[in-house]
């Protein structure tokens, strides 16, 4: 059974087609430009291929409650021109196929769960630390989803009291992706985090804010295992440091593996968003 994927990323789109036990025999990527354009060059890649089922994780949010009238429709993105974008109908109606969708963190989640860094645990959450921040939780191999998909990026957490910054979510100011997303970085200091590897107080901060995140979805979740990915995590000293505060800040109070098995780099490296995808179909 051949099988499409598409990760719906907010700069690009990543297209590909494998089999039931996640081989990918093709792939590409390009830009995302306006979902016409955008889509146009999706579907002359699948039109080369005879797929049964395509799935796709997307930039979001997205409605992904199926009693709902928009169900499958972008909703208020940053990106102008995807917003109230009908992606699913669009979709369908170009493939006469059954079409799987959820969000592209959640579609991660999915792929390290299947074939990365979880495919040994029953359960694990996967973040995204990067122009935002997004988690998925995948236990007995299903993604987790209330009623709607999950904005674990958007959860308050208490400020560094060092850290004057005001945040930067224009809805919460300081919640966890005000303060330690990618674009937080470098509205509070001036340069991008690349260029401040050598600065270890952006990194205790950094690692201050990440730890009580971790803390939080572990009291609530409980899940066998954390992965961290995302462009900001290429700082791999965070790990470390992320490790050391959760171990300070869980003081004891829950019995857990050790924190360097229990938080954990992806395996997948930028393979997980696309191969989720397609598992999707599963």
């Amino acid at each position: 059974m051949l099988i499409g994927g598409i990760e719906g990323g907010g700069t690009k789109f990543v297209c590909a087609v494998g089999d039931e036990s996640g081989n990918v025999l093709e792939k590409i990527s390009f830009p995302t430009r306006d979902p016409e354009e955008t889509l146009k060059d999706t579907k002359a890649f699948f039109d080369r291929h005879s797929i049964e089922a395509l799935g796709i994780g997307s930039f979001g949010p997205v409605d992904l409650d199926k009693d709902s009238a928009s169900y499958g429709t972008i909703l208020n993105t940053p990106k102008t021109r995807w917003k109230n974008y009908p992606l699913l109908d669009k979709l369908e109606s170009d493939y006469q196929i059954p079409i799987f969708m959820d969000t592209d963190v959640n579609a991660a989640c999915l792929g390290e769960y299947m074939y990365g860094a979880g495919k040994d645990y029953e359960s694990c959450l996967y973040i995204t630390v990067g122009t935002g921040i997004g988690a998925g939780f995948v236990q007995s191999g299903k993604i987790y989803q209330g009623r709607n998909h999950t904005e674990m990026g958007h959860i308050f957490v208490r400020q560094h009291p060092e850290d004057l910054f005001l945040g930067n979510c224009p809805y919460h100011g300081t919640c966890l992706e005000g303060l330690a997303a990618g674009p937080s970085i470098e509205a509070r200091y001036g340069k991008k985090g690349s260029l401040l590897s050598n600065n270890d107080k952006v990194w205790e901060i950094q690692a201050y804010y990440l730890a009580q995140a971790l803390i939080n979805y572990t009291m609530i979740l409980s899940p066998d295992r954390i992965i961290l990915g995302g462009g900001v995590m290429k700082q791999k000293r965070l790990y470390r440091m992320i490790r050391e505060r959760f171990t300070e800040m869980l003081n004891g109070y829950l019995q857990i593996p050790d924190a360097s098995e229990f938080i954990v780099t992806p395996e997948l490296e930028d393979e997980q968003g696309i191969l989720g995808a397609m598992a999707l179909c599963k």
